[in-house]
Order: structure tokens, then C-alpha cells, then sequence
């Protein structure tokens, strides 16, 4: 069987599984061209209306006006509404995520009904009320600001849930630790547990964006200029809504898969910085007259005349068993001067 990665919420397939996919597949893929030639004939030659894949729509939703003048600038206002958005949603998140794990009953409840009912409402009507609210207020940019602050609201109570089910997942041990260096319980929190869960939530909290991002596409229904709201104006100028929709879907696509691809990387990365590095568990020698050293370790003694006379020097070349290895000991004794004649070479391991 190949080397695949391991499944984690079902067994790898047998033989006869992985034969069935590859015909679901195959037949799944004869579908989906299928529809998708269907789908091109259909715009091409639409019952009413002209042919969608002619060059004549598709030429003023791609030449560089269109994206200077209107997909960059909806680009930018998705990417500044997102940015701020992701930062409130993240104090937001870990003011009522640290508050609905303190001790004090109060504060806990209070976060908690707040968090419950920003995951309550829909993301669009906290979108509208505000933008009343903020419009009668007289207050600059209305649309942009309700945007901003019903992600803030929404996307905040998950990163208090995620920070919750983060400090929740932790190990026992931590807090006692905190506790038994004298901390308080919420400063056990504050000061141990919640950094080490922000670290743990960091993926998920960044595949958030992704929501965020997608999220902000709501905001051309309270009038903002986003990549959407901007795209809609270009299709109504040259009447050809579907290109420019597509090209806005394409932005969107790419947008939210770099984001993804940032959301695999960085576990990966935090692992790397936050891992001790692993070391061999030591191993107490073992006594050569010790019994369960027998037959370890067969030495060959070889003997060297001096030059100048003396008394001959004896070598331990040749080492069998669990404490030494015996591969290549021609070439080790060799390279520790014991055999000028041999250079280099190694000999097959000893069986005897």
C-alpha cells in the first residue's frame, strides 16, 4: 500500500474501496463536464438575449480600466473593512472569552448571554440596524462602519467560543501549577492558560478571516463599495453583470485561498518555534561482567609491533552485539590510525 497520510475520521480504503472511489470519480467527473458543456451552450445561445461568451462583454470587464477604476478600489475598501473588522473581532473575542471563564458569576453571565446573542442574530440585520441607526445619527460613512462593527459583533462571539473551547481543551495541570506558585484563579487565566490557548486557536481564528472576508460581499446590499457594490456598477455600465461578477468571483476565490493556504502554514510554523527539541532517554551502561551482557560484545584483539621495540600494542577492532556496532569496522579502525593498508574499505557485517 502506498505511503498516504493517515485518515482521521475513517479507516484508509481496501482495495476493493479504492476501486470503488475511482469509478465515483470518474463518473462524477463525466458529470460535472458535462453540465459544464451544457452550461456554455446555454450562454452561448441563450433563448432572449445575446451570446454571454462573446468577446464583446467579456473585453470591458477585463481591460485594465475596469480593474483600476473599479475592481481595485472594491478590493481595497473589502480588504480595509476586513482588517479592521478581524482586529475588534479579536478584542472582542478575548474581552467576553476571558469573561465568561473568570470566577465572578456576574461577569460570567452577562458574557455569556452577550456572546450568545451575537451568535444569534443574523450577520445582514445587525448590518441594516446599524446602518439606520448610524444614517439618522448623522454620523460620516455609515455603511462602512455598520459593516465594520456587525463583523466585529459576529465574528467575535466564535473567537470567545474558540478561546473558551482553547482554554477548556488545556491540560489540568496548568492551573494547578499557576495556583500552587501562589496565582489567583484569574490570573491563572490571564497570565498561563489564555496565551497558551490563543496559540492553539490561531488556525481556526485565522480561517475565521476567511468568513470575514466573504462576509463583507453583504455590505453592497447597505449601499457600501465593496469589490461586490463596485462590480454590480461596472455590469450595469456595459450591461454585461454576469462578466463582471464572474471576475469578481475569480478576486474573491484567490483572496480567501491565499488566506487558506496562511492557515495551514502557520501550525506548522508555531510547532516549529514552540517544540523543544526531542532528546534520547539515557541509558545506564551495563557492567561487563554484568549477566545480561553476555554475548554482547566479542572483541578481536589485534596486535601491532612497535618500530623501535617495547611491549606490542593490543586494539579493540571488532565489536559484536547491542552496545557496539560492527558495520565498517575494517574502514573505523582505519580512520583511528589502526590500519594504513586498508584505506577506505569496509568489510560485510561478522555472523559468526
Amino acid at each position: 500500500m502506498a505511503n498516504n497520510e493517515s485518515a482521521v475520521l475513517f479507516d484508509q480504503p481496501g482495495p476493493k474501496g479504492r476501486r470503488i472511489i475511482r469509478i465515483v470519480n470518474w463518473i462524477a467527473g463525466f458529470v460535472f463536464v458535462a453540465l459544464l458543456v451544457l452550461v456554455l451552450m446555454r450562454l452561448h445561445n441563450p433563448p432572449e438575449g445575446e451570446n454571454q461568451l462573446s468577446w464583446e462583454l467579456w473585453k470591458p470587464a477585463l481591460e485594465g480600466e475596469a480593474w483600476l477604476d473599479f475592481y481595485l478600489p472594491g478590493l481595497r475598501a473589502t480588504v480595509r473593512a476586513s482588517a479592521v473588522a478581524v482586529v475588534g473581532a479579536v478584542l472582542f473575542g478575548l474581552l467576553f472569552g476571558i469573561g465568561r471563564l473568570v470566577p465572578n458569576t456576574p461577569i460570567r453571565l452577562i458574557s455569556g448571554a452577550i456572546v450568545e446573542f451575537a451568535r444569534a442574530v443574523p450577520v445582514l440585520l445587525l448590518m441594516i440596524f446599524f446602518w439606520r441607526w448610524f444614517a439618522f445619527s448623522g454620523l460620516p460613512s455609515p455603511s462602512y462602519w455598520a459593516v465594520v462593527l456587525a463583523l466585529v459583533i459576529y465574528n467575535g462571539s466564535v473567537v470567545a467560543e474558540l478561546v473558551r473551547s482553547g482554554v477548556g481543551n488545556l491540560p489540568n495541570g496548568q492551573r494547578e501549577a499557576s495556583m500552587a506558585l501562589g496565582l489567583t484563579q484569574t490570573q491563572s487565566l490571564v497570565e498561563v492558560e489564555v496565551p497558551q490557548a490563543v496559540v492553539a486557536m490561531l488556525p481556526a481564528a485565522i480561517t475565521q478571516l476567511v468568513v470575514v472576508l466573504k462576509d463583507t460581499a453583504l455590505g453592497s446590499i447597505i449601499m457600501y463599495t465593496d469589490l461586490l457594490q463596485e462590480s454590480r456598477r461596472l455590469g450595469s455600465m456595459y450591461f454585461n453583470i454576469l462578466q463582471t461578477l464572474l471576475v469578481a468571483g475569480v478576486v474573491y476565490f484567490f483572496a480567501c485561498w491565499l488566506l487558506s493556504r496562511l492557515a495551514e502554514w502557520l501550525p506548522s510554523r508555531l510547532r516549529a518555534h514552540t517544540d523543544a527539541p526531542a532528546e534520547l532517554e539515557p541509558m545506564a551502561p551495563i557492567a561487563a561482567g554484568d549477566p545480561s551482557n553476555v554475548n554482547q560484545i566479542a572483541v578481536a584483539k589485534e596486535v601491532e609491533e612497535m618500530p623501535f621495540g617495547g611491549t606490542p600494542r593490543k586494539y579493540h577492532v571488532h565489536h559484536r552485539g547491542t552496545n557496539a556496532s560492527i558495520r565498517n569496522w575494517r574502514k573505523t579502525r582505519y580512520e583511528q590510525g589502526y590500519d594504513t593498508t586498508q584505506a577506505g574499505k569496509s568489510e560485510p557485517d561478522d555472523k559468526s
